[in-house]
């Protein structure tokens, strides 16, 4: 009922299309974990790969693909548990862009989208 994204359309779509798969854990009481979380339900973090090659100081880099999934407007905080050294907006042949390195904040970064934009960041972590 409602618009899609009152219906929640596109969460459900990437529930029917890749459905959580269970792995036996080796302990009946593993804390939970998650390398990535977005404040905003707005946002889809769509794809996270390493890095493609390139300068040294890249090595062990990921990029994370995000993109404004509702035709709006939308600030979101991506957080992760890894150890990021450095965080950048990439384009999509992973090149920085010229404003350089995004501030790291306690709650992660901060991204500011607009209607349906995708947004790469590479993400340098430390070793």
């Amino acid at each position: 009922a409602g618009s899609f994204q009152e219906a929640g359309v596109i969460q459900q779509a990437y529930n029917l299309n890749f459905p959580l798969h269970t792995v036996p854990a080796s302990c009946a009481e593993c804390p939970a974990w998650s390398a990535f979380s977005v404040s905003s339900p707005a946002i889809v973090l769509e794809t996270v790969k390493q890095a493609g090659a390139g300068a040294e100081d890249r090595a062990g880099a990921v990029v994370v693909r995000l993109y404004e999934a509702r035709g709006s407007t939308a600030t979101a905080w991506l957080q992760t548990s890894l150890p990021v050294k450095e965080a950048m907006l990439c384009d999509l042949l992973e090149r920085p862009a010229a404003q350089g390195p995004l501030p790291l904040e306690p709650r992660g970064l901060r991204l500011s989208f607009t209607p349906f934009r995708v947004l790469s960041v590479l993400l340098v972590l430390s070793r």
